[in-house]
């Protein structure tokens, strides 16, 4: 099949709603492809020696319930898959040994990918242990039957995800920090202002057995920006993921906190013209990066080319590797990524789609195995290379999953209606403030 994937044409025309199942098809491979059989943890990227990320881990949890309802897997299957991940990983070592896999209910970034341990010296990560929480959370909220499988799976999950200790890890504050290091101890850092730490204050607000009081929300969202952009008013966060990840699972359609009460507007809209404003910005293209323009943009947490410097027509260029790039006050190196694109479907259909056709005809492997590569940059030249610039030779696991989710979500709102019955999200969600809509 891989081989049959990789050799797939391009594709000479407008996607189609066809074309889009295909690429939430072969973006899906990733999931399946690079999660260890014995363990179900799932690599950070495509490197042979990459650790497992447990983000991924937790949005490869959540594209289960694609996966059945596609018809890639039946659900027995997927259920058992689901199992195994959450058996595997409630097991793991939890304590303050450097070598243990979490602490105080939360997670280290990176694992290693046969035994679970922390690598790298990396952080207890409070987001990313929320993107696996909220995976946890949506395989329980799916599988809803009474097979012995399923029913382990919701105790499983439940319990992966209450024995957090969101109190801990506000480290007597307020806010939730970004996470913690046994050698070191908090990482002097809080999830403050609007970015992707609005999933992690509903999961923490919505605990049964740590919530985090509602005065910790108050907090989070008392320095966020409200910004008139090119003639867009809206809640500002330069890189585009950070107006994706909660929506991932959360539909915000109709309602709204007391920030978004206050500007009458909500966070699904408030992404529609964060999406707007990347386009806006790569059509004036203010540093005459090559390639910008009305289909061609997409600025977010992305490989890069490089830490490096280099002169050109347009003087002297510094490149950046894996950071957060954003629009239209950056960073911003001249580095588009696809998956950030493809990931704004539902905030504005008519805007991403013709984009995705004009990255569907440069070689970014659309219809190739695990689709797009996640970012490239024309601006960044390289010899003897295919398109002549660089591309990402890598496809990562946090990026798939978006995808993934965002392209269901589009055609269907399958995770929107799963976790419409989740009670921690609806409860986290009261907690906050939210009301409205289907809430």
């Amino acid at each position: 099949m891989s081989r049959m994937l990789s050799i797939a044409p391009k594709l000479e025309r407008m996607p189609t709603e066809q074309d889009l199942g295909r690429l939430q098809f072969t973006t899906i491979l990733y999931c399946l492809h690079c999660t260890n059989p014995d363990n179900g943890l799932v690599r950070d990227k495509t490197a042979p020696d990459a650790p497992a990320s447990i983000a991924a881990i937790g949005m490869a949890l959540a594209t289960l319930p694609v996966v059945v309802e596609r018809g890639v897997l039946i659900r027995k299957f997927a259920a058992k898959l689901a199992r195994k991940k959450l058996a595997f990983l409630l097991a793991c070592p939890e304590g303050p040994e450097p070598d243990a896999s979490g602490y105080k209910g939360f997670f280290y970034h990176f694992l290693d990918i046969e035994t679970g341990r922390r690598v790298w010296q990396c952080e207890l990560s409070t987001i990313d242990s929320a993107f696996l929480f909220a995976g946890a959370l949506t395989v329980a909220t799916y599988f809803d039957g009474d097979s012995a499988d399923e029913v382990e799976i919701r105790r499983l999950a439940n319990t992966l995800y209450e024995r957090a200790d969101w109190n801990w890890a506000c480290d007597h504050g307020l806010t939730l920090t970004h996470g913690w290091r046994p050698e070191s101890g908090f990482i002097p850092y809080r999830w403050r202002g609007y970015d992707e730490g609005l999933l992690l204050y509903i999961l923490g607000l919505g605990s049964p057995t740590h919530p985090l009081p509602p005065e910790a929300y108050a907090a989070y969202t008392e320095s966020y920006e409200w910004r008139n952009i090119y003639g867009r008013e809206l809640l500002y966060s330069g890189p585009l993921f950070t107006h994706q990840l909660s929506h991932m699972w959360i539909d915000f359609r109709g309602i709204r906190d007391e920030f978004m009460r206050h500007h009458d507007s909500d966070y699904f809209q408030n992404s529609r013209h964060a999406t707007y404003v990347q386009r806006e910005y790569a059509i004036r293209n203010p540093l005459n990066f090559a390639g910008y323009g009305e289909h061609c943009w997409g600025f977010t947490a992305s490989d890069g080319p490089g830490w490096i410097t280099r002169n050109g027509d347009g003087g002297e260029r510094e490149f950046f590797d894996y950071i957060a790039r954003g629009a239209p006050f950056g960073p911003d190196d001249g580095t588009v990524s696809p998956w950030v694109v493809v990931a704004s479907l539902p905030f504005a259909p008519e805007i991403v789609i013709p984009t995705v056709w004009n990255f569907a005809r440069m070689p970014l492997g659309m219809t190739r195995l695990y689709g797009f590569k996640p970012s490239f940059n024309r601006t960044f030249t390289v010899e003897d290379s295919d398109p002549g610039w660089w591309v990402s030779p890598y496809h990562f696991g946090i990026d798939q999953g978006p995808v993934v989710l965002m392209i269901e979500n589009y055609r269907t709102g399958l995770l929107w209606n799963i976790m419409r019955r989740c009670q921690p999200i609806v409860a986290g969600l009261r907690r906050a403030g939210f009301t409205g809509g289907w809430l």
